[in-house]
Formats: C-alpha cells, sequence, structure tokens
C-alpha cells in the first residue's frame, strides 16, 4: 500500500477529542496524517498537542509560519476538515484565511485537491442563512460535503445532548478518493 499524506484540519467542536483515534484509524488506512487545527481547538488540546506530534511524525500546526521558513510538512494529497464549525465553514466559503487551517483549506480549494468537510453544527446555527450559501459555495469549488444525509445531521440546540460524530463516514470518503488516484 502507497501511503498518501493527509492534512487533517480541526475545528473546535466536541469531536476534536477524539482526534488521537482518528489519526490511527487514518494511518491504519495509509496515510501520513498531518494536524492542523484552529487556534481555539489547538487550546482545547494544549495538554495533548505534544503526543498528537509524536503519533503524527509532524508538528501540529495552528499558526501560520514565517515568511522564508520552510514547510514543515509534505504536501497533501487530500484534505480532510472535520469537525467544521459554522465560523469556519462561512469563513472558508467567504475566503477569509485569518487562521492556518481555514486558509490550508482555502488553498487546497483552489488547487483542486481532494477536499472533504464536515460541518459540526447545532440545528440552530446551521439554519442561518448564510450556511446554506457557504455549503453551496463550497459544493460548487468542489469541496465533498459530509453533511446532513450523507454524513453529521446537526445536533439539538441543547449543548447536553449526545454528539454522534460520524468519523468512520469522513475515514471513508478518503478511502474513495485514494481509490480514484
Amino acid at each position: 500500500m502507497t501511503t498518501r499524506t493527509l492534512h487533517l484540519l480541526c475545528s473546535a467542536a466536541p469531536p476534536v477529542f477524539d482526534i488521537a483515534h482518528v489519526i490511527e484509524d487514518a494511518q491504519t488506512r495509509g496515510w501520513d496524517v498531518c494536524l492542523g487545527l484552529t487556534p481555539t481547538a489547538a487550546h482545547w488540546l494544549s495538554e495533548s498537542l505534544d503526543g498528537l506530534a509524536a503519533l503524527t511524525g509532524h508538528p501540529v500546526r495552528w499558526q501560520y509560519k514565517f515568511p522564508g521558513q520552510p514547510d514543515l510538512w509534505p504536501a497533501a494529497d487530500a484534505v480532510l476538515f472535520a469537525p467544521a464549525t459554522f465560523n469556519t465553514v462561512n469563513a472558508w466559503a467567504l475566503g477569509l484565511t485569518s487562521n492556518l487551517a481555514i486558509g490550508l483549506a482555502a488553498e487546497a480549494t483552489g488547487k483542486r485537491l481532494p477536499v472533504i468537510a464536515m460541518p459540526c453544527t447545532n440545528t440552530a446555527l446551521a439554519a442561518h442563512p448564510q450556511f446554506e450559501v457557504s455549503l453551496n459555495t463550497l459544493r460548487t469549488a468542489g469541496v465533498e460535503l459530509l453533511h446532513g444525509e450523507t454524513g453529521y445531521t446537526p445536533d439539538p440546540v441543547d449543548p447536553d445532548a449526545p454528539l454522534n460524530f460520524p468519523w468512520p463516514t469522513a475515514l471513508n470518503a478518503l478511502s474513495q478518493v485514494s481509490a480514484q488516484a
């Protein structure tokens, strides 16, 4: 099996706490995983960052590098952005790259790399009119969105409701990318 490079990008939503298991699963599927986080996700995982870097064999990134510094990761063969919050989806669709994770996703979209995203938001935010506009913008740009029946169904507004984020669906979508290469 040929190892391909995955840039796994994550926003700050509860499924990010399962990311070590997701990385391990992706690695067993033949992916060399590089983990990029939004600044808030990096804050949430701050006590795990060294362990996640050891697990992936690459530095965990959440900040842009300085001009002239070498790239710390190999080039991506595919990008998975999950969980992608309401803010992330809207900023990405609008091209607002104020953080590294969104910037990498926007760049990969422009390069026409295989990009898969699984939004993670509650039903109230998903009902905001901009959200559907942003999803349509990303679909038109070639992003495969795993949302609703094809992926994650927004959770109820109740923040204490159980969260069943379908990580296997996202990783299975990556398997399709590998099969098409």
